[in-house]
């Protein structure tokens, strides 16, 4: 069985119709079915769905022989594994894009051109491509830098939070953030992975040929254009601190963004450009003193534990899986919104003829599982989970989505948020232990603010308290 990894999000249209046109059409897939696994060409082959970022550290594993990602996230991987068991074979010319360094005019009116950058020290540089940020920072000559990770919307930071960002562009979301892109860390577009030891041992060629057939020219832009920072004389400068007085708040995208929005409403907020679905960069909450930005929520309890921000409003599971990481971090919950409800569960394949935890980890032993393999983006949450359950020898897998697919094939349990059960369902899955339950909440740190900001938060959390109580 050849295994293949395929990208979910934005790439899928096109990979599917590229996949339609080899014969290697697999309709689940194209038409965005919510199961991460279907065959492919006849029985030979089997396609499995992934966030992009996670295909070459799979294949790299040896887990899945074949990929098609962009080839940024290769690069990303190789910029700190480059003898990973992975290679690029060809791209597709579809998808695009390139990895840029990117700044705000009022950093490039603060310091000045990038290249006169090598005075200052404590330069933030945000990005979900954290190993090429690295290299870019190192091969600059910046000193003494800090490169902050995050899951998403890496733009959004500078210039509060960040002097640099790092993220994907195709060539408009620079501009439309504002944002100036200073250098270009990567460029890539849909590109056909393997393992190499699958490609020395196996017959891969029922779907390695078609595919190596459809390449596209081969692209010889791929030079990177990094600035040259200069080693400034005289003393280094230091980057000024946040403003005093202002109270700044967190506020989510993605699938927690609704359930907020509803909350603010019913306490009586409207902020301009934060809707149900919408939003963009920096709200505006008509409150003086109050302003706000929109991040992952995955990145907001070490936002505010670096005191970037004030408040924030995130999921109570992401403040455990912080907590449990960082047990003695300042980021503590102020008021639970008891909204976008859902349980975190450990999720096994339907099959087994177990409903308890304790008698699934005897049947895996029995059947020669020594290690017990646990996939989830809650990696610091699955380690505590695996050593409060007493589950023995376990191995954490971290991921960033698609994670259903994970099991069985690739991991024997999976830990996820499920509100209704039907991706769990559609997976052919089933729920066996329920770790807790987790609502969106406002988290602040342990310390008050002073004086008038202090006042204002006070206020703020006040009336959201008071809308819980009400709704209640």
């Amino acid at each position: 069985m050849i295994k293949l990894a395929l990208p979910g999000g934005d790439l899928r249209g096109e990979a599917a119709k590229l996949l339609t046109s080899l014969g290697l059409h697999s309709g689940e897939y194209a038409n965005g079915s919510r199961s991460y696994r279907f065959p492919l060409a006849g029985e030979e082959a089997e396609l499995r769905v992934f966030r992009e970022k996670d295909i070459p550290i799979q294949i790299a594993l040896g887990n899945y022989d074949l990929g098609i990602c962009n080839r940024v996230w290769l690069d990303e991987l190789q910029a700190r594994f480059p003898q990973d068991q992975v290679v690029a074979l060809c791209g597709f010319g579809f998808g695009g894009i390139d990895v840029v360094a990117a700044t705000s005019p009022e950093t490039l009116r603060d310091l000045g051109p990038v290249e006169d950058w090598g005075g200052t020290e404590g330069l933030r540089i945000v990005s979900e491509y954290p190993n090429l940020a690295e290299a870019f920072a190192l091969g600059a000559r910046l000193p003494r830098y800090h490169i902050i990770p995050v899951w998403g919307a890496a733009g959004s930071y500078p210039p509060e939070d960040a002097e640099l960002a790092v993220f994907a562009d195709g060539g408009e979301v620079a501009q439309r953030l504002g944002l100036t892109a200073v250098a270009c860390l990567a460029t890539g577009s849909a590109s056909l992975l393997a393992n190499r030891e699958c490609l020395a041992r196996r017959d891969l060629s029922p779907v390695l040929a078609p595919l190596l057939k459809a390449a596209a020219p081969r692209d010889s832009s791929r030079l990177l254009r990094i600035p040259s920072v200069l080693q400034a004389s005289g003393p280094r400068r230091q980057l000024s601190v946040r403003e005093d007085g202002i109270v700044r708040l967190a506020l989510p995208d993605g699938h927690a963004q609704k359930h907020t929005f509803a909350a603010l409403a019913s306490a009586g907020f409207a902020f301009e450009g934060y809707g149900e679905k919408n939003a963009v960069s920096r709200p505006e909450t008509g409150i003086s003193g109050l302003v706000a930005k929109v991040i992952r929520p995955q990145d907001m309890p070490q936002h505010v534990a670096y005191g970037s921000f004030d408040l924030a409003i995130t999921g109570r599971d992401w403040l455990l899986d912080h907590r449990i990481a960082f047990p003695s971090s300042p980021v503590r919950e102020v008021a639970d919104l008891r909204r976008s409800r859902y349980s975190l569960c450990a999720v096994v394949d339907e099959r087994l003829p177990y409903d308890g935890l304790a008698e699934t980890i005897d049947y895996w032993h029995s059947h020669g599982r020594s290690v017990i393999r646990i996939a989830s983006e809650y990696a610091n949450l699955a380690d505590h989970f695996a050593r409060q359950r007493h589950i023995g020898r376990y191995q954490i897998i971290p991921v960033s989505g698609a994670s259903e697919g994970f099991v069985p094939e690739d991991a024997e349990i999976l830990i996820e948020g499920t509100e209704t059960g039907t991706s769990v369902a559609a997976n052919r899955l089933k729920v066996i232990d329920r770790i807790f339950e987790s609502t969106n909440c406002v988290i602040a740190r342990q310390s008050p603010l002073p004086g008038a900001a202090g006042e204002l938060a006070a206020s703020f959390l006040e009336r959201l308290r008071g809308s819980v109580a009400v709704s209640a």
